[in-house]
């Protein structure tokens, strides 16, 4: 798979209603669109491996336990303490190598294993802090895939709420704090990381790939153009930058006030 076939799997993903939404496979064309030279085998490996494991440990534990020890216990997954900051961790691919990544990355192992064995578990877009939600007969659970997937407390998630900067009275708010988003949201919050990081180093190359992929996996978002437009500024594109502001602006008529101050701006370096 190159890169031209990675942006048609993000193009179709992106087409795709949530439901339809392929979470294993555009995370792979992710991974292949940063780097085309890598073999995606082992990341769908993994995933058919988590689904066996899954369906083996359901038979005689319950779904949280069971998921739990399929993804952490027998394939090994788990947070990265140590090089936490390694792009590595962001990168399916090397997650699938490494056994270790962030909790987004390491999240959508989890996902994809539990859709195919029929569990109901969505990710969270917690602050600071991607979770997973898990229905069970006794109500939804928080699971950590970062720490080997344990169930963290209500109490915990106040705690972390408000560690995050969330007032009092939405950090006692679980049904918010639980709140479910789409497997498309969580991949986009993985790129978001990439995004961040990467600008933070000034790798405006690695900033620009992942806001596009943004941009293909939510066409209807004006946010990812802006981005674009930042990255490629930063690599001294000014034309192309001015195209990604332009197209920000055609999706989302609210965005045109900062794309047309971010635009002119542009323009006057160009001048």
């Amino acid at each position: 798979m190159g890169r031209e076939e990675a942006e048609r799997i993000l193009k179709e993903a992106g087409a795709a209603a949530d439901a339809d939404f392929p979470l294993l496979e555009a995370a792979i064309a992710c991974a292949i669109h940063e780097d085309p030279s890598r073999d995606p085998q082992a990341a769908r490996d993994l995933g058919a491996a988590g689904v066996e494991r899954l369906a083996y440990r359901l038979k005689q534990e319950s779904a949280e336990e069971a998921l739990a020890e399929a993804m952490a216990g027998d394939l090994r997954l788990a947070g990265d303490l140590f090089t936490y900051e390694d792009p590595d961790n962001a990168d399916i691919l090397s997650v699938s190598d490494r056994r270790k990544g962030l909790a987004v990355a390491l999240g959508i192992f989890y996902l994809h294993a539990s859709r195919k064995c029929g569990l109901t578990v969505q990710g969270v877009d917690f602050p600071g802090h991607f979770l997973l939600r898990i229905e069970t007969e006794e109500g939804p659970l928080a699971l950590d895939p970062f720490s080997e997937g344990r169930v963290v407390l209500p109490s915990e998630l106040t705690r972390r709420a408000l560690h995050a900067g969330l007032t009092p009275n939405v950090a006692d708010r679980l049904d918010r704090l639980m709140a479910p988003v789409s497997d498309r949201a969580v991949l986009v919050r993985l790129q978001n990381t990439i995004y961040a990081r990467a600008s933070q180093t000034r790798d405006f190359d690695r900033a620009e790939r992942s806001a596009l992929r943004r941009a293909l996996l939510d066409p209807d978002d004006h946010r990812p153009w802006l981005d674009v437009a930042a990255a490629r500024e930063g690599q001294g594109a000014l034309a192309g930058s001015l195209e990604a502001l332009a197209r920000a602006t055609a999706l989302d008529g609210g965005a045109a006030l900062a794309a047309r101050a971010q635009r002119e701006r542009v323009r006057l370096q160009l001048n």
